[in-house]
């Protein structure tokens, strides 16, 4: 245990209860270190043997949130008198050198590939898109020497920044296991399946739903559609007959669509962000116990493909979704093995246990004199 050291995690955009920030990272090393989370909009107060900071603040108005709500944030920061403090947000960035100027250590923690994340932005005009994303990366580069070590999601957003910096540690998103418990495998049906997440155009929710028309079974959709337009045309359409609309959901009623269905799908269109990233949800079917049908990127295939729970199409073709969905409606004995090989995966690999030992390690290496 190491009470006496203290570590500050700041947030200017995340809620006060976001999965990695709040449950992974500082409730899970709390028992560890002296955790503090200064975060807009929660209750301030001590949660799980976390002590939480919080405020008032504009989190949805980006030009007033990079200005109003980041310097709020540094001036709870700098009460604190933290020895680490670990930023989650890249318009914290530039209240490094003022943390670091207390004597602490500072540590970034990259969620996405903001450069590639930026060329899929739909409210950035695509003829504005290729500058901001090239402007980003000299900024990010530049803000990177100030750092005392970067923390990032995937193996690709890590060696970029290798590239330019000489800590960098990879601590994936994975799901704890506290919250997915032994799976009952009475209650799966092999003829119901699960799309959890943003329900985006770019996200394959399109070709899942269009699939369905081919498929004898029934499709849970738990999440909120960016697009009117996109919603009303699914919903007019003769597939959304097999579709159960959950709309967006708490932690709890995953759980309970997890607990039912067989088969999840994450079918990310082939955008370069997409490609390259660990898609939180194809890790939380496997320790639901679900087997996955997943787009074929290399990333994907390179983490699942030999624990035989996967089946890989692609994501633009409604016709291959269809086909894989009914290979596991016809074949039950099938699908109930590679459910059980997801769910063994995850227990073996693809848990928070293992990256929250990764983390505690790297934030010693950083303040170790």
């Amino acid at each position: 245990m190491n009470k006496s050291i203290r570590i500050c995690h700041l947030t200017s955009v995340h809620r006060p209860d976001d999965i990695r920030i709040f449950h992974k990272m500082a409730c899970g090393l709390a028992p560890d270190f002296d955790m503090h989370l200064v975060v807009p909009n929660g209750n301030t107060g001590q949660l799980n043997g976390v002590h939480v900071h919080s405020f008032k603040a504009e989190t949805q108005n980006r030009r007033i949130r990079m200005k109003q709500t980041v310097d709020r944030v540094l001036k709870e920061a700098l009460a604190l008198k933290a020895d680490l403090y670990h930023l989650h947000d890249p318009e914290l960035l530039r209240i490094v050198p003022a943390l670091r100027q207390t004597g602490a250590k500072v540590v970034f923690d990259s969620h996405e590939d903001v450069p590639k994340q930026i060329m899929d932005k739909h409210w950035i005009p695509w003829v504005f898109r290729k500058s901001i994303s090239l402007a980003y990366t000299w900024y990010e580069k530049r803000k990177a020497r100030q750092l005392d070590g970067i923390i990032s999601v995937t193996p690709g957003i890590c060696a970029r920044f290798e590239t330019y910096h000489s800590a960098v540690c990879l601590v994936a998103n994975f799901p704890l296991p506290s919250e997915f418990k032994e799976v009952d495998w009475s209650s799966k049906k092999p003829t119901h399946f699960c799309y959890i997440g943003g329900l985006y155009a770019s996200r394959g929710i399109r070709e899942v739903v269009m699939a369905m028309k081919y498929v004898n079974g029934t499709l849970h959709l738990a999440g909120s559609f960016d697009d009117p337009l996109l919603q009303a045309e699914l919903e007019s359409s003769s597939a959304w007959k097999k579709v159960v609309f959950h709309g967006h959901v708490d932690r709890q009623h995953i759980q309970q669509i997890l607990a039912q269905c067989s088969v999840g799908l994450v079918t990310l269109h082939p955008t370069p962000s997409y490609m390259e990233a660990y898609p939180i949800k194809l890790f939380e079917y496997m320790a639901g116990g679900c087997a996955v049908i997943a787009s074929d990127f290399p990333l994907y295939r390179q983490l699942i493909e030999n624990s035989q729970c996967a089946r890989f199409v692609d994501p633009e073709n409604e016709a291959e979704i269809a086909h894989e969905l009914n290979a596991f409606v016809n074949d039950p004995e099938r699908c109930l093995t590679a459910a059980k090989a997801a769910r063994s995966t995850f227990e073996n690999a693809f848990n928070w246990d293992h990256e929250a030992a990764k983390l505690s390690a790297f934030y010693l290496q950083i303040l170790r004199p």
